[in-house]
């Protein structure tokens, strides 16, 4: 009987080491609003599910499953795809951590993309319905969710602006300074990461070959504006490449 009070009071004390907790996550700032107080940060705490692990390569949802949960990411990176009229893979975006996972199935009751893991990679499960339940006590954290929303609708419309009105090289340029920025936000270098995605995963976001985003890689490296490591990216002149990310730099390839 001694036993098995102390295997549960092991069980118990594991189950409180591994709980996740908002208030002290390190990308807290990233997924919730600044201004809740210590109250709302543990009721939010409270509908928070388990932490989830996903190896890389391991889908975390699938096109058609149905939809009980949003993932907030702990770390590691994803990647979104789905399959577009002709049949054939289309990704939709890379997520890093501090960023949302789901969203796409709020408007019905099941997902319309896959989420891959591109490393091993964590998240935190928020069921849903108890967030809403929570939306109704806490209007700050409504107006938040709301705002994250339409960065995600704005993401997905420069997807299409990427696909539709931009050269080869602007799109590139458009991808490298965005993870710049988002890796900066997260208190990393902006000039100095690593690609967790690869050259086709690259390729299929911005509509180009694998042998396409090659040859951007190396006419970059030629200009001067980067240098590259296998999948180690520095990014030598950021000013130049966000001029050509938003076309007023006069790109000559050499």
């Amino acid at each position: 009987m001694s036993s098995q009070v102390s295997y549960v009071a092991h069980s118990a004390l594991n189950v409180s080491a591994l709980k996740a907790s908002c208030a002290n996550c390190s990308m807290h700032q990233l997924c919730l609003p600044m201004g809740l107080d210590d109250n709302d940060i543990s009721r939010l705490d409270q509908i928070i599910g388990r932490r989830r692990r996903v190896a890389r390569d391991e889908s975390l949802y699938r096109m058609g499953d149905s939809f009980q949960n949003l993932y907030a990411i702990r770390f590691g990176h994803f990647k979104t795809s789905h399959m577009n009229p002709s049949g054939e893979q289309q990704i939709t975006g890379f997520q890093m951590a501090g960023e949302l996972l789901g969203m796409d199935a709020i408007s019905g009751d099941h997902h319309h993309c896959d989420a891959i893991a591109l490393e091993d990679s964590e998240v935190c499960e928020i069921p849903f319905a108890r967030l809403e339940e929570l939306f109704g006590h806490i209007p700050t954290l409504l107006r938040h969710f709301h705002r994250m929303m339409s960065q995600e609708i704005t993401r997905e419309q420069s997807v299409m602006l990427l696909l539709g009105n931009m050269r080869a090289e602007q799109r590139f340029a458009v991808f490298l300074v965005n993870l710049s920025s988002r890796y900066a936000a997260r208190g990393y270098s902006s000039t100095n990461f690593q690609l967790r995605m690869s050259r086709e995963d690259i390729g299929n976001y911005l509509g180009l070959t694998i042998e396409s985003i090659s040859r951007l890689l190396s006419r970059f490296k030629k200009q001067g504006w980067l240098k590259v490591d296998k999948r180690e990216v520095e990014l030598i002149a950021p000013a130049k490449l966000k001029a050509l990310a938003a076309g007023t730099e006069h790109y000559e390839p050499i």
